[in-house]
């Protein structure tokens, strides 16, 4: 199993990054802010007015440290990408699935069942903590339809349709689960998110498709070519498609846990002139800070029945995603929570 290391977010701006023997260094002007060995860092997220060296974007490219680039307020820019890992067969195998109709549609069910019923599990968790709700427990009773659902689809249009009835379904309770009463959920919307509460999932999703972006990345598959998403300039479909299965349980129950502990307050967002809201440079601390320890913590995988950090979960989705295209698995087994 690939061990797990650490992501490195630069939120400092007029910061610069540079590579010292086997060391990043970060400076802010003069004054150096930090130094880390390489070989510990499996990410870089840089928000804003950041630099960084031709020699250390090199070395990350080369090493397949992930580098990525953000607007200051969490909008994804860009990624640099080293050489291809794996080989060609498996990419070649996984381009004529991507164009089989019946291969897509079979994982692509799997994907779209494991993230209904990781909602599902959501609701019922919220239930269980906090007593009955006839709202959620109608919720829950339609996202169960929604899983019968899916199993007689065989289009990826069809499924998609089913998705988004699901997702309905489920934001139309998620201000139920907020227990801040500073916050308050309507409706998902987002380019760019108009609320605080939308503002939060959107970077938590972003932050997710990255790890996937990498993850794929590392075992030899093309993260652009996906069986639900479909092919669209420069949109990693694949990355996409491996975030639904993470959505609700890791970045829907993140943020509902940073708003329900109050470790977010109003003062930590800003609303554009646009009317955009955006994190600060205190809120997007507080954020990440939380963000890379949830990461740390192990949990038992569902289908390897062993420890794995939540950081690693798409890192051991895309090597099961592999097996499958390889013809090791009959099927895809998708992150499930039991």
């Amino acid at each position: 199993m690939k061990k797990m290391l650490n992501t490195l977010y630069i939120t400092k701006q007029e910061t610069y990054l540079h590579k010292e023997r086997e060391t990043i260094v970060i400076k802010n002007g003069k004054e150096k802010i930090g130094q880390f060995p390489i070989i510990n860092i499996s990410n870089i997220f840089c928000f804003g007015n950041v630099s960084i060296s031709p020699f250390l974007m090199g070395h990350c490219g080369e090493n397949g440290v992930g580098l990525a680039f953000y607007t200051q307020y969490g909008k994804f820019l860009a990624r640099v990408q080293g050489k291809q890992t794996g080989n060609v067969v498996l990419r070649r195998t996984q381009y004529r699935w991507a164009d089989d109709t019946e291969k897509s549609v079979s994982i692509a069910k799997l994907i779209i069942a494991a993230k209904i019923a990781n909602s599902r599990s959501v609701l019922m968790r919220e239930l269980r903590n906090h007593g009955k709700s006839e709202t959620i427990e109608l919720a829950i009773k339609k996202l169960a339809v929604n899983l019968r659902q899916i199993k007689a689809k065989q289009a990826i249009p069809d499924i998609l349709g089913v998705e988004g009835d699901a997702a309905s379904t489920y934001f139309a309770v998620f201000n139920d689960l907020l227990r801040n009463d500073d916050f308050t959920f309507k409706t998902r919307n987002r380019r760019p998110a108009t609320d605080e509460v939308n503002a939060l999932l959107s970077f938590a999703y972003t932050l997710i498709t990255h790890e996937c972006s990498s993850a794929l990345q590392g075992v030899g598959i093309d993260s652009y070519v996906g069986f639900l998403h479909q092919d669209r300039p420069g949109r990693q479909s694949l990355s996409l498609d491996l975030l639904e299965e993470f959505r609700s349980w890791w970045a829907d129950r993140f943020v509902l846990t940073l708003l329900n502990r109050k470790q977010l307050n109003k003062k930590d967002f800003d609303v554009q002139s646009s009317g955009a809201v955006r994190l600060t440079d205190k809120g997007r601390k507080v954020f990440l800070t939380a963000w890379q320890e949830r990461k740390q913590v192990e949990i038992m995988h569902p289908y390897l029945n062993e420890k794995v950090p939540i950081g690693m979960l798409p890192h051991v989705q895309a090597l099961l995603l592999a097996r499958h295209l390889r013809g090791d698995t009959k099927y895809y087994p998708p992150f499930l929570v039991k």
